[in-house]
């Protein structure tokens, strides 16, 4: 996929080795890794659970119950809209297809470095285990290490970035890779009924069913109020599955100016609305600003499947959803401009969603 060839990265340490380092020698957190605002910006917890303010929750089995189809179709909506993000239950995936996936994706951040090291990022690349969005030398860093695979289609996939260890991990990430797939097709699908748009419109913009897969590593850190993470950022992606491998929160969404933490259900994905789709939808659903915090004591990993447009796709406002009441908001461009100018600058908020509208 020619965005995963040209979005490379500066290289930097190896996250995990350091956090390993400053555990033994009780060193201090190098300096470009501390961000001020990690520790001063307002945070609020048990999110999930506040029945005030709870992430919505969205059965995908009541979508598909004609009793309940709109109704639920109606809550998803509400969720893209309001939220831009929400849980999804009873989304079909076997638990087998989940738990084989956990497994493989501890097990692999678990082998040693040199091990891992086979399989780097090249340069100018973004497939393979290492860092993104290092774009200058005085550019503060994550508190993270990621591996990147395009998954879908089976003709984009270089193999040789595959792990061989451990062995079943390959076999993994096809199976999971599926599911997801299917999974964001249905969504798409009932996301185009809600707007008013064609599904078979929505549906053509990712033919082909493009897929990108970013496991996340996110090390201990002893002076885990002064580091992030990811840093504060939107997805350039459609649609993002989020699955928490070890059960570990750290995702935060950005809501009124506060930063609330997920408590993702047990067996739920999370997921939420990418630039893509917020463009698409002429600004009716939401990308969300999100980032990622670490814990003092205990290690975090997750995975996230990443559903993007087919590469000739121009992305710009579904044209059925525009009248004269409704101008396009967006500029419309390529798809493969639109991930250039993602991946040529650092995660910075909604600043690369906001740069693309047009003035009303």
């Amino acid at each position: 996929m020619a965005h995963a060839r040209a979005a490379g990265s500066l290289p930097v340490a190896n996250v995990q080795e350091l956090a390993q380092t400053c555990s033994r020698s009780d060193e201090q957190v190098p300096e470009r890794y501390i961000r001020a605002e990690a520790n001063t910006e307002d945070v609020i917890t048990g999110y999930a659970n506040s029945s005030a303010t709870a992430i919505p929750i969205i059965d995908l089995s009541k979508l598909y119950d004609p009793q309940s189809s709109h109704e639920e179709c109606s809550k998803l909506g509400s969720a893209c809209q309001q939220w831009g993000f929400f849980q999804l239950i009873n989304h079909g995936v076997p638990d087998e297809v989940i738990c084989n996936l956990r497994e493989d994706i501890a097990e692999f951040f678990n082998l040693p470095l040199e091990t891992k090291k086979a399989y780097s990022q090249l340069p100018n690349g973004l497939e393979g285990y290492g860092q993104v969005f290092v774009v200058s030398e005085e550019q503060k860093l994550d508190w993270a290490d990621m591996f990147y695979l395009v998954v879908r289609p089976n003709e984009a996939r270089d193999l040789r970035f595959w792990p061989a260890h451990p062995p079943s991990f390959r076999t993994s990430i096809d199976r999971y890779s599926l599911e997801a797939a299917k999974v964001a097709r249905c969504l798409l699908e009932f996301m185009a009924k809600d707007m008013g748009a064609e599904p078979a419109s929505l549906l053509e913009m990712f033919q082909g069913q493009p897929q990108g897969f970013r496991m996340n590593y996110y090390p201990p850190c002893r002076q885990a109020n002064q580091v992030l993470g990811m840093s504060p950022h939107t997805d350039a992606a459609g649609l993002t599955l989020l699955l928490q491998v070890n059960g570990m929160p750290g995702l935060q969404i950005r809501r009124d100016g506060k930063w609330f933490t997920v408590n993702a259900l047990e067996g739920a994905l999370v997921v939420n609305v990418g630039d893509v789709l917020e463009i698409l939808s002429n600004g009716r659903y939401r990308s969300v600003e999100h980032r990622a915090v670490v814990h003092p004591n205990r290690e975090r990993i997750s995975a996230a499947v990443f559903h993007r447009p087919c590469q000739d796709a121009v992305i710009g406002p579904l044209p059925e959803l525009l009248n004269d009441s409704s101008k396009p908001r967006y500029k419309a461009m390529g798809y493969m401009e639109f991930m250039k100018r993602y991946y040529s600058a650092k995660l910075d908020g909604r600043n690369h969603l906001e740069s693309l509208r047009n003035e009303l």
